[in-house]
């Protein structure tokens, strides 16, 4: 079953401002390319050829920054017109993307980490595999969902920004969630209202058994959502640490 790609990048992006007042988030620079560029690419080389893209009013500046779909791969542009909250974001998706296994990608995630064999036993797993959450070590984790991890190091629980941590391991902005994610959804919605987050999913997971995590270095997976890990960031990218090509280079 092929895995598609969800890439959220909607919101005000107020943590941005004043620069979010003129363009949306995705497309302020890290070093000499837009942040886009970077998830984007992370999303191509993990061997995804079918996306979508949600945004708010400035998804045609994304559009035309984008161009042109590379050959084989299909695009889809959302318009989210009011910042309603990460459920309405994923409804908007919906049409494009059910009856598939998914990578929901939150567009603030910058990272080094490499997909594509991760993508390619995913989608070639017999049975539905769960879903694979991102996750790193955190001097600071109480901005983030924070890992749960039992006696033998594994995920029990995610907890959304706590005062008191449980554990270091904050689960980052980018998923793999098998065909069973939008059942999932659905429950956790009529559950939750307006108090959803993607949280809820990855409990649904970990209650049935099926989730996984992979755990990344500090310097492998950036937030890059405030002014000062932009700036991180985009270090890293005029370091060489980031990639925002489609291809591996051979």
């Amino acid at each position: 079953m092929k895995t598609r790609a969800i890439l959220v990048a909607g919101g005000k992006g107020s943590r941005l401002y004043p620069f979010t007042h003129y363009t949306q988030k995705t497309l302020l620079p890290l070093f000499d390319r837009p942040v886009i560029d970077y998830a984007l690419g992370t999303i191509r080389r993990g061997g995804i050829t079918r996306t979508t893209i949600i945004s708010n009013e400035h998804i045609g500046q994304i559009a035309k920054h984008v161009g042109q779909s590379l050959e084989g791969e299909q695009i889809h542009y959302v318009l989210e017109e009011e910042p309603q909250g990460v459920a309405q974001a994923l409804l908007l998706a919906r049409p494009h993307n059910e009856n598939c296994r998914l990578m929901i990608y939150f567009s603030d995630n910058i990272t080094t980490v490499e997909f594509d064999q991760l993508v390619q036993d995913f989608s070639e797993a017999e049975d539905p595999p769960g879903c694979l959450l991102l996750a790193r070590e955190e001097e600071n984790p109480q901005a983030f969902g924070v890992a749960v991890l039992d006696d033998k190091e594994r995920i029990v629980d995610v907890v959304e920004k706590p005062e008191n941590p449980p554990s270091n391991l904050a689960i980052g902005g980018i998923y793999l969630f098998d065909e069973t994610f939008w059942q999932k959804f659905d429950v956790a919605v009529q559950e939750r209202g307006e108090a959803f987050s993607i949280s809820d999913i990855n409990r649904a997971y970990i209650a049935e058994g099926k989730a996984e995590f992979v755990s990344v270095g500090a310097e492998t997976w950036v937030d890059c959502g405030t002014p000062e890990t932009l700036l991180q960031a985009s270090i890293m990218a005029k370091e060489g640490k980031l990639n925002p090509r489609p291809f591996r280079e051979r």
